[in-house]
Parts: structure tokens; sequence; C-alpha cells
């Protein structure tokens, strides 16, 4: 499976499909966007050339790396080996085929029924905070930021949802996408089932509740005084045999609306009301289906696991600054508000994330108006000059990256073994060994990442 990096992970069942749901943004003849919002940990780089391989083979360049959009929930349930960077599939044992495809697969066929029901409409946006959906996870980290910046909020975590409401001219609101800070780890390493996590519960719990509400809504354009149908003015049986099974039959149905002989101007209620429940049976047809996408946002330092990281042996609070049990970290786990049962707690935070969203979507009227735009770049973080205000305007340089203790560590959403801790300003000397037979570090890189020690 794909998050945790545990090599014995290993996927046993299903808790809930996966899903990749994707709006398009369009201008007549001019710019347009596509979001996809993925139930994976991540999106990847070679699952994003592919889809645009095949994209650009069905839609003459329509769609390209500029202007589709493919973002993960990060879920820690799903699955693995996917992804082209020796780092991320070294723990499902390298590249799968089988879950590479079914990702693109499942990419493509989005975006291709997204653009299939592209209708007139327009977009509305509305914000709010979601309480207690998260927590900071490094909370003694967070206070390393100077007081003054601190000061500047209220929260050591971003709690705002952004929404986005979807209406249809003709069939009112179809959907909705938001953009919320919280990471997908509801569900523990120690599950072995293929889950979209709190942020894919949460969309299954708003589709299922626009389900209820019959959204989207046909709005009727036909007038409601052509009196009451008598006993002969029921569908012929012909129709009847047909309506309870209109996508075998469209085609015929549609035959019989059009042969409908003119009145000549005379009022004939039956052919009216006839016509217009065939009608209604033919827009019922081309309904579009609602989509709600829970989005990931700046979910770096948040966790789910909203009652705190404790001690597996003890229950004790983990040790504030190295989130470990004893001087280890392999004890040390984060507890959701359903604890101990990692499926409440994953219902609990898309509840919550839920209901905030039916909040905003049912009161959102700041109407988005302008141009259809979009921005993509590529950029070297290694070649990045920055100022450092800190330092009285100094300017310095980003250099390589490079894998160091609290990468190998974690924190307390998921305990790693192998001694690693975090904050280590020092290391581990076997490790270091390890290190130096694969390849020393230069000192320009020890020099550049001091006094973090590199891995």
């Amino acid at each position: 499976m794909m998050g945790y990096a545990m090599l014995n992970q290993i996927v046993s069942g299903v808790h809930f499909r996966l899903q990749a749901r994707t709006f398009v943004v369009a201008e007549p003849g001019g710019n347009r966007v596509a979001f996809v919002n993925l139930d994976a940990c991540m999106a990847s780089q070679l699952v994003t050339i592919k889809v645009l391989e095949r994209l650009k083979t069905r839609y003459n360049g329509l769609y390209n790396e500029q202007n589709v959009a493919i973002s993960g929930i990060h879920t820690h349930a799903g699955p693995g080996g996917y992804l082209q960077y020796v780092v991320y599939i070294v723990t499902s044992l390298g590249f799968v085929r089988q879950s590479f495809d079914a990702v693109v697969d499942g990419i493509e066929q989005s975006i291709i029924q997204a653009h299939d029901n592209l209708r007139p409409g327009h977009i509305f946006v509305n914000k709010g905070k979601v309480p207690d959906a998260g927590i900071n996870r490094s909370p003694s980290a967070y206070l390393n930021n100077p007081a003054e910046e601190r000061s500047k909020f209220t929260d050591n975590i971003d709690k705002e949802m952004t929404l986005l409401k979807f209406v249809d001219n003709e069939w009112g609101p179809v959907g909705s996408f938001n953009w919320f800070a919280t990471h997908g780890t509801s569900m523990s390493n120690t599950n072995s089932l293929i889950s979209g996590d709190n942020k894919g519960a949460a969309a299954r719990f708003m589709e299922d509740w626009a389900k209820q509400k019959g959204l989207p809504k046909e709005i009727d354009i036909y007038p409601d005084d052509l009196g009451t149908d008598s006993e002969q003015d029921q569908y012929p049986r012909r129709i009847s045999n047909i309506i309870p099974h209109l996508q075998e039959n469209l085609d015929e149905l549609k035959q019989i609306a059009s042969s409908f002989r003119a009145s000549g101007g005379r009022r004939l209620t039956r052919s009216l009301s006839m016509t217009r429940r065939v009608r209604s049976e033919l827009r019922q047809g081309n309904k579009p289906k609602f989509v709600s996408a829970f989005c990931q946002s700046n979910c770096g330092d948040v966790s789910p696991n909203t009652l705190g990281a404790f001690c597996n042996d003890t229950g004790l609070p983990c040790d504030f600054n190295h989130s470990t049990c004893n001087g280890k970290n392999e004890l040390c786990y984060g507890r959701g508000p359903g604890y101990p049962d990692e499926f409440e707690s994953t219902r609990i935070i898309g509840d919550k994330q839920y209901t905030k969203a039916v909040e905003l979507f049912s009161t959102a009227t700041e109407k988005v108006n302008g141009k259809v735009e979009f921005r993509h770049t590529y950029l070297d973080f290694s070649q990045l000059e920055v100022t450092l205000t800190s330092s009285g305007g100094q300017s310095g340089q980003n250099m390589s990256c490079s894998n160091g203790v609290c990468f190998c560590c974690g924190n307390y959403r998921w305990s790693w073994a192998f001694d690693f801790r975090q904050g280590d300003d020092t290391g581990n000397p076997f490790w270091k060994l390890v290190r130096n037979v694969l390849k020393t570090p230069t000192k320009e890189q020890v020099d550049c990442q001091k006094p973090k020690p590199i891995y």
C-alpha cells in the first residue's frame, strides 16, 4: 500500500472503492481547465504523462500539461506501485502495472465524463472553518517559528475550507469541490483494506446526501394547469413498457416523442400531458450525476488523530519533542476521535468535513466571475535564490535535496523501526555507516543541511 512505507502493509480487501472526480471549466471557444481529485496518496509524473498522452490522442491537444491538474487526497490506504521514482515504490517492491493502469484508466474516464457533460452554468464560492477535524502533528516544531509570526494566527493549523458550488442552468446544483487540510491517516498502518480514508468517506456522504435530496433536480419548463389525467390518458402500453428500461430504449422513445402530430392550434390536454411526461423521461436520461470532491490542501502538519499521540505500552502521552516512548518511536501512535476503532475515526472526521461542506454549499451566494485562466511552470528548487529576512536581507541559494533523519522517522502518525527519532540533530552511527557505503555526502551538502544530518 502507499503512504506509510510499511513493507508488511499488504492489501487484503476493500473498505470502500476509490474514485477520480473531475470538473472542467471552459469558455466557449476559449480557455478551459480540468481539475481531477484522485482518491490516492498522490498523483505522479508518470501517471500524468500517460493520461495526457491519451487525452492528446482523443481530443487533439485540447487538454495538456498546462491546463490539467491532478491532485491526490493523500489517503494512506490506497494502492502502491504506480509512481515512477524508487523511493516511492520500495515498499511495494517495485512498479505495479495493475495499480498504474487502474489509476490512469480511472483518471482518463473521469475527464471524459466531465468533458461530455459540459453545460452552461455558474460557479459560486464559499468559505468557513471546520472545527475539530485536525490537530498539529508536530506542535514542538511549530513553536520554533518566531513568536511574531505565530501571533498572526489564531490556530497552529489552517482550519478553513474553501468550496466551489457548480450550478447548471437547466438542472441547478450539480456538484461541489472543496479544499481542506487534514491528512488521510484516520486509517492506521495496521489497516490492510483499500480506503479513501476520511476524505473519501466525506465525498460518499455528500453524494448520498445529494441523492436523497434529489439533486440535480429537473427545472419544470411545462405548465402545471393541464388538468389531471383520466384513466384513458395514461401512457400507451408501448411507452409504459419502455419507461422502466429508459437507457436501453432511449432511441425508440425519442422516435415516439417526435411522432406526435401538431394540434393545429387546438388544446389537447391528453397529448400535452403525455408529451410532457415523455420529454421529462428523456430529460431524466440526460440528467447529470451529482459529483462532490473533498480535495487536499496544505495538510503538511495536520493530523486527523485529534486525541493526540500516546504510547501503546503505557498509555501515556508520547515525548513532546521527539514523539518517542522511552526513547523509541515504534510504540508512539496517534489516536483518532473514534479510538480504538479507526473505522469510526474515519467516519467522524469525514462527517465533520461533509457537514461543513453541506453548510457552505447550501449558503453559497458569491458568484465567481471573470475569464478562465491557468498558470503552470517548472521550477528548479535546487537553484532557487532566497532572501533571508532573519539575516538582515542576506541572500542565499537552495541546493539539491537530501534525505534526513526526520524524513526517515516520520512522526506520531506512524512509527518506523530502525531507531529514527524526530528532532535528532546528531544521527545514528550505524545508519551513517550504511549511508557512506552507498554514497558519502559532499562537504557542500553537509554544510548546507547543517545541523540536520543527511542519511
